[in-house]
């Protein structure tokens, strides 16, 4: 047996091209070339996870701090009136509106519609 044995394996021709060796190390490499992509992907997703909430906050304070002025504003408004406004300084004015003449058709010294258009005097 022994004897069959190394006639079978003297018969055998190894050819080593090292293409399992290369492609060993590519798969090393394109694992290690992932795994880096997952890390920098991943601590991306956490940076904005953090400012997003970050940011959640400020708005927080901006609406409340919004909703502190208008109660302000509503408390203020409800105390401005004519009183207070003439005790200050204003004073009420009637307002004024420009006014013209209007237009007119003059239809007298001709009759059967020729029509003369009256100037505006402004």
């Amino acid at each position: 047996m022994t004897l069959k044995f190394n006639t079978y394996v003297k018969g055998v021709s190894v050819v080593n091209n090292n293409i399992e060796k290369f492609i060993f190390n590519f798969i090393l490499w394109s694992f290690g070339a992932l795994a880096l992509f997952y890390i920098i992907f991943l601590g991306n997703m956490v940076k904005n996870i953090v400012q997003r909430q970050g940011l959640e906050t400020q708005a927080r304070s901006l609406s409340n701090e919004v909703q502190n002025l208008e109660v302000t504003y509503l408390s203020l408004s409800n105390n401005v009136d004519l009183t207070l406004s003439n005790s200050l300084g204003f004073k009420e004015v009637k307002a004024t509106f420009a006014n013209r003449k209007a237009l007119g058709f003059n239809s007298t010294s001709v009759p059967f519609g020729n029509i003369k258009i009256v100037q505006n005097d402004i």
